[in-house]
């Protein structure tokens, strides 16, 4: 028996007025998966999670969380979510330790020794004031919080905004803990290799829209592999065929170039290539990132510039 999903997001749309930030945004999230939300500044990724939690209401759609209606169940499903914002705000006067414990205690949980080791692990000095702190403590005090709550389904909306490498790792960690214990995840990033690492299932919003979704490895026939190549012979022959894109002769030298492939395309081109006698070939294959900008440099909004910073 399949089991029920944690959020299911069916055509949602919202409206502010006379501008539509959501025209038709279908997701869902199931226990034990990480999905990955990607797409620019504007693209109406967070006006989506603020419907999730109960924020704002749908204007036409629904979203369900739990089973239950996200706007008017919001009370209930908040007692079995925890949630960590992109820009955290805290009371100055309070200490980071007397934060994470009234955050616990506001979302009936409470501090453990999974409490203890994340401040440490987090090299979190919870005896200082919130006014103190820098925005990637600020960031530290809600993972914290968040992530030592026993709850069902974390929704995590630019999570490691101010983070160093080192705390992005340990977050990281964190999360493949969660996925472990069968927990759902939805994690909102415009750190495309952050959610390559972590998602099993992407879904890039564009302008309001879901346009499209699935695993990784399920969209990479949609984007080119990448290809490095050394021959003996001549390279340039290559840049004219089909399926071939962004040709580059390295250093002027006409046996050496990097070029992207169709991946349907993938098989003839090498053929190609095998026959001008290689001396050293690299592959990559796609990447997300590689995916989610030929999306935008398809169908460039005016508004919407390519720029991935939220």
């Amino acid at each position: 028996m399949t089991a029920q999903p944690i959020l299911q997001v069916t055509h949602l749309r919202k409206n502010f007025g006379k501008f539509t930030a959501l025209s038709d945004v279908s997701l869902q999230v199931n226990p034990g998966e990480v999905v990955g939300f990607i797409g620019p500044n504007g693209a109406g990724k967070s006006t989506t999670i603020r419907t999730i939690l109960g924020m704002l209401k749908a204007d036409g759609g629904s979203v369900t969380v739990f089973g239950q209606d996200a706007w008017q169940d919001a009370v209930n499903i908040h007692e079995r979510l925890a949630y960590v914002p992109g820009d955290v705000y805290l009371w100055p006067n309070f200490t980071g330790g007397q934060t994470i414990d009234l955050l616990l205690k506001m979302s009936g949980q409470q501090h453990t020794p999974r409490t203890d080791a994340l401040i440490q692990a987090f090299d979190l000095d919870p005896a200082k004031k919130n006014s103190t702190y820098s925005k990637g403590n600020r960031q530290k005090v809600a993972l914290i919080a968040s992530l030592s709550s026993d709850v069902d389904f974390y929704i995590f909306d630019e999570p490691t905004s101010g983070l160093d490498p080192l705390n992005e790792n340990i977050f990281q960690q964190e999360v493949a803990r969660l996925k472990a214990a069968g927990k759902a995840i939805l994690l909102s990033s415009h750190i495309l290799s952050e959610v390559e690492k972590m998602g099993d299932t992407i879904a890039i919003i564009r302008q309001g829209k879901i346009i499209e979704a699935g695993s990784l490895t399920q969209m990479r026939h949609l984007t080119r592999t990448n290809v490095t190549v050394t021959t003996q012979g001549d390279l340039a022959s290559l840049a004219k065929l089909t399926g071939v894109h962004n040709f580059h002769l390295i250093d002027h030298q006409t046996t050496r170039a990097t070029f992207a492939v169709d991946s349907e395309a993938l098989s003839l081109v090498l053929q190609a290539v095998a026959a001008l006698t290689v001396t050293n070939l690299q592959i990559a294959p796609p990447a997300l990132e590689d995916l989610f900008m030929r999306y935008y440099d398809q169908a460039a909004d005016p508004e919407v510039t390519g720029d991935v910073q939220k």
